[in-house]
């Protein structure tokens, strides 16, 4: 492959930066399929759940996302390749993005489906969409002020820590249940991923894991009947070339209903940088130092340009790069998924990929890229913050269960205000605790895991200060809520204030003492 030769910043050598490298296919095969695979689900949820005309989702939604995500994508490429001039290191890894998973949910769900529930109309549902995407890019724009003060001052353990909580409640969960949903093709591409990326396992004429395990899992998914041929054929007459245009009178269209968009769009736009900042501090952990206002930015710029294209999908720096690195990956996966992506989108590839691959042989990449993120968050922080890391990973299972137990109810016509929360609990499911709890998870994680690793620490004014910052998040909405406004979380709040008094207190009871080296069980 073609080379750049950037000087080594040790030794003034010389030094060759490949466009490609032998790591590059599985990381492509990972971040490519990553990316395919949600793409595949964000259309299902369009046409299925909310019931946007196809014409609009192929035509004029996905090549937006497309636009979207080859910026977004060619753009870390290109960090990637000037941290490798910069630094004369030929083992960069670029950070990978893709649409942000969570969101796409909770646009769908909370946005535009009670918009077209109310309407009966999804292109209303739709422009709901297209502004509520934009709030949301405005608010990660804006965090580009203030992420690297909470980098600075957070330790690693709770920024990672409630990184690890939402890949393995919202990345690996679903996937695990899927592989055992359909174990004849699951298991064994499983089985290959695991082996040729935990295990070093060298596949015939050096194929990558991730390619052996979709070609497997592909032969097996029509060999064992899972896939229809007639599907195939229909999705052939989705192919043509659509290219996004400007939306702006949807998206103007949108802000009719602005106040309730912002009671969700503020808080995930907080969810975004925030997770942002955390992807950009498990870059570094795993050796590679970028710049986070520069990473958020483009995050930010990306989705309000998406939406302005006609995409309700938000834009996102992946949790994964640690993952992509250990594989071999580099920058060359990243320009490949920018390629690949736009393709897909642009041409209408998407239904014929439905109906050729399992969902099946996807699912296990998926399930390893959340096991190495979970990891990560240990193996990076000091032993004696494990338990802190498990406290920060607590509310991401919360949202988790509060989403099954609303689609549950959901798909029998009923919500959780309907059946009675207390009919619920002595059910044994604590609905309250788990909405309460999963509110805003992505900073209660970090602010419980920060107060818990300054305990441990014996920095208690620190912790103090964490507890502080949570009963404000909590009193306007920001975590442990599905709103925000004034006084949302007032008893939240005022129980993470005495919580601020007793870490203060602490440090005069133990003034002078040194801290722990290690956390120890009660007796």
């Amino acid at each position: 492959m073609g080379k750049g030769v950037v000087m080594s910043a040790d030794s003034g050598e010389r030094v060759r930066l490949p466009l490609w490298v032998p790591g590059d296919w599985n990381a492509f095969f990972g971040l490519g399929t990553n990316s395919l695979l949600n793409i595949l689900v964000l259309t299902g949820l369009l046409i299925g759940v909310v019931q946007v005309p196809a014409d609009v989702v192929f035509g004029r939604i996905l090549p937006a996302v497309g636009v979207m995500l080859l910026v977004s994508n060619l753009y870390y490429w290109r960090m990637g390749r000037r941290l490798a001039y910069r630094t004369g290191r030929t083992d960069v890894t670029a950070m990978p993005a893709g649409p942000s998973v969570p969101h796409m949910f909770i646009v769908v769900l909370i946005v535009m489906l009670p918009v077209r529930v109310v309407t009966g109309d999804p292109i209303l549902a739709w422009q709901a969409g297209l502004a509520w995407a934009f709030i949301e890019g405005v608010v990660e724009l804006t965090g580009v002020l203030v992420a690297p003060a909470i980098r600075r001052i957070t330790p690693r353990g709770a920024l990672l820590g409630t990184l690890a909580g939402v890949s393995l409640a919202f990345i690996s969960m679903t996937p695990a249940m899927r592989v055992f949903m359909q174990p004849v093709i699951g298991l064994i591409c499983l089985g290959i991923v695991f082996g040729g990326w935990f295990a070093g396992v060298r596949f015939p004429w050096g194929l990558p894991a991730g390619l052996v395990a979709v070609g497997v899992g592909t032969v097996l998914g029509w060999a064992t009947g899972v896939m229809s041929p007639a599907a195939v054929g229909e999705s052939l007459s989705q192919f043509r070339l659509s290219l996004p245009v400007p939306e702006i009178g949807n998206l103007v269209a949108g802000f009719r209903g602005l106040e309730p968009l912002l009671a969700t769009a503020i808080p995930f736009g907080i969810y975004n940088f925030i997770e942002g900042t955390n992807n950009v501090e498990s870059a570094a952990a795993a050796g590679d130092e970028y710049n986070v206002r520069e990473v958020l930015a483009v995050d930010g710029i990306g989705s309000m340009a998406g939406a302005l294209l006609g995409s309700p999908m938000v834009s996102a720096v992946y949790i994964g790069h640690p993952g992509w690195k250990a594989v071999g990956g580099r920058t060359g996966y990243s320009f490949a998924t920018a390629v690949l992506v736009a393709t897909v989108t642009f041409l209408g590839i998407v239904p014929f990929l439905l109906s050729v691959i399992p969902l099946a042989a996807i699912y296990p990449i998926l399930l390893y890229i959340g096991a190495l993120i979970g990891a990560q968050a240990f193996q990076t922080s000091p032993g004696s913050h494990a338990p802190a890391i498990v406290i920060a990973m607590v509310p991401h299972f919360a949202a988790w269960a509060a989403g099954l137990v609303d689609g549950t109810l959901s798909a029998a016509g009923e919500t959780a205000a309907e059946v009675g929360l207390g009919n619920l609990e002595n059910a044994g499911v604590l609905y309250e605790g788990l909405q309460r709890l999963g509110g805003g998870a992505i900073i209660s994680g970090m602010v419980l895991g920060a107060i818990a690793i300054f305990l441990i620490d014996q920095r208690f004014r620190v912790a103090a200060g964490y507890a502080l910052a949570g009963a404000a998040f909590s009193f306007f909405g920001l975590m442990h809520s599905d709103r925000i406004g004034l006084g949302v979380g007032v008893d939240i709040a005022i129980g993470y204030v005495l919580v601020a008094l007793l870490c203060f207190a602490y440090s005069y009871v133990v003034k002078g003492q040194a801290g722990p080296r290690s956390v120890v069980a009660p007796e």
